[in-house]
């Protein structure tokens, strides 16, 4: 899986929590006015310049011994960017500690908005960053530890001593990944656009709680009467939305396609893009595109992983929800909130139950719910008639 530049590099209601200070400041990478990263402000002990950030700094002594001198047993994971190993901290905080290669895919600028944006957004479904090291040349980035891995590490290539997720828990995982992105597009000003959702930057806390990472593309949003951003179209390929991939316009709905993939990978267990597939499978979307149009084929889409362990209707929601995601039109579709809202009622059901929405156990502030409106309508899990789409559903 590889970056895109798209794809030349491989590898909104808004809140009132006056973050609009903090975006300023994040505002210092947009505009290329930014910290030193060499030949910084401040020096240490041993007369080293190391740069001056809201968070604390570390010397690559320090995390040097904190990870045994980066040994090969305590590697965590290796991509584009460089190698992840845990570590100990002098006080016994468990750690995950990013390495950067030099001649990585993660420049300086990708760096100091990593820094900058965890320095300064929180939320529960955000990886909290702990601090980062810019001695000399090196550049490394101190996270909490998450002890489940990535949401990635838990759909493929499993061995065989490891269970698949059942389904209550990508439920479970797929709102929580939500409501990290709603803090994002609805609780700051100007919203912030991931534009790197996947499931390796989804990682997961005890309990499968899951937590956004890796910030290095994140941009900030269009503000006042602009109606999207304009940059160099960059992401991982598969996960793309297509106006963004074509004309570099970006928008909070760039987020929302990546979002759809990313339920359609959690659902049918297949990767967002293999090169290695026929043509018309190499990509998630375009294999699941014909599919929705006949209900009768949802089951088969199914994770086989899953042993039929589902209930049907469930799957018939989650399904809508990824192909309103995946819309083209990017203006159909849906807001970030009202597919958390969906999600998270999705996650709060039985696994047993089989009437999720439009039903007796459905809350009422749910039932004239837009997003609820567009199951009920579609609902033909009784009839013969095929897979309605009254809301614009992609074909």
């Amino acid at each position: 899986m590889g970056f895109c530049s798209c794809f030349g590099r491989k590898g909104e209601k808004k809140g009132t929590s006056g973050l609009l200070p903090q975006a300023r400041v994040v505002s210092v990478v947009e505009s290329r006015q930014h910290y030193p990263v060499n030949g910084g402000q401040e020096q240490d002990t041993n007369g080293e310049n190391r740069a001056q950030f809201p968070i604390r700094t570390f010397s690559y002594y320090e995390l040097a011994a904190a990870t045994k001198n980066f040994k090969e047993h305590l590697l965590l994971g290796k991509g584009g960017f460089g190698c992840v190993h845990k570590g100990w901290l002098d006080n016994g905080q468990v750690v995950a500690i990013k390495q950067l290669d030099r001649n990585g895919l993660q420049g300086n600028r990708e760096f100091l908005v990593e820094v900058l944006m965890l320095s300064l957004l929180h939320n529960e479904h955000l990886v909290n960053l702990i601090g980062c090291c810019t001695d000399n040349d090196h550049r490394m980035l101190v996270y909490e530890y998450m002890p489940l891995g990535s949401l990635e590490d838990h759909l493929h290539d499993l061995p065989p001593d490891k269970a698949p997720l059942d389904w209550k828990t990508r439920m479970k995982i797929l709102a929580g990944a939500a409501k990290g992105l709603e803090y994002l597009h609805d609780k700051i000003d100007p919203p912030v656009i991931f534009r790197d959702f996947k499931p390796s930057n989804i990682l997961l806390d005890e309990g499968y709680f899951p937590k956004l990472s890796d910030f290095g593309l994140a941009k900030l949003g269009p503000i006042g009467d602009k109606t999207h951003v304009t940059t160099r179209v960059m992401g991982t390929e598969g996960y793309c939305a297509p106006e963004y991939a074509a004309t570099g316009k970006l928008t909070v709905k760039s987020d929302i396609y990546s979002f759809g993939v990313v339920i359609l990978e959690i659902v049918t267990g297949r990767r967002g893009y293999v090169e290695t597939r026929p043509a018309n499978e190499q990509y998630l979307v375009d294999w699941a595109r014909p599919m929705f149009k006949d209900h009768k084929k949802f089951p088969k889409m199914a994770d086989a992983a899953l042993n039929k362990q589902f209930p049907k209707r469930g799957l018939f929601r989650v399904l809508a929800i990824a192909a309103m995601c995946l819309q083209d039109d990017a203006a159909k579709r849906p807001e970030i909130h009202e597919v958390m809202t969906a999600l998270s009622y999705l996650a709060s059901q039985s696994e047993a139950s089989n009437d999720y929405y439009g039903g007796p156990s459905t809350p009422k502030s749910l039932q004239k719910h837009p997003m609820v409106d567009c199951y009920n309508q579609q609902d033909s899990s009784h009839t013969d008639q095929g897979w309605r789409q009254p809301c614009s559903m992609i074909v």
